[in-house]
């Protein structure tokens, strides 16, 4: 179980970075994609409730390690070889979503309505079901080839 901690904490503090990169390549992306050449940090209901741009900035570098942290720690769910794979997959869904979406909200990712929370998660389950299955595809794959050559 001590091994289990220290995976989680070491993972965790891997993804915190990456979290935030994460972030930041999206927030260029949309900068980008709005295309007046203007930067575009964080979203304008996040800066209005915080009082500021560079607020709305700390709080959501702040979250964003955070939610990168999360991910990462969540990631050694994947470890646990006493689990079945649909408890594992259910457990890390658990996680990332229940972490995903308080993020989601407080940086004004969605909108506070059933309409915006549906549409969010709905995209977050579909990429989700997308990485799950590439992962998990070329694992069978490479399970048929050993127990085929057994």
């Amino acid at each position: 179980m001590i091994v289990v901690k220290k995976q989680v904490i070491l993972r965790g503090l891997f993804g915190a970075p990456i979290g935030l990169f994460i972030t930041t390549a999206i927030a260029i992306g949309i900068s980008y994609s709005v295309g007046n050449g203007n930067f575009y940090p964080v979203a304008p209901a996040l800066a209005e409730h915080c009082g500021s741009e560079l607020n709305a900035v700390f709080f959501q570098t702040v979250m964003s390690l955070l939610y990168g942290a999360v991910f990462g720690g969540a990631s050694a769910i994947w470890e646990m070889e006493r689990w079945s794979l649909l408890r594992q997959t259910v457990t890390h869904l658990a996680v990332v979503s229940l972490t995903t979406l308080p993020v989601a909200l407080l940086l004004g990712w969605m909108q506070p309505s059933l309409g915006g929370f549906l549409g969010y998660f709905g995209l977050f389950l579909a990429i989700y079901a997308v990485i799950w299955l590439s992962i998990w595809l070329p694992i069978r794959r490479r399970l048929r080839r050993i127990n085929r050559s057994l």
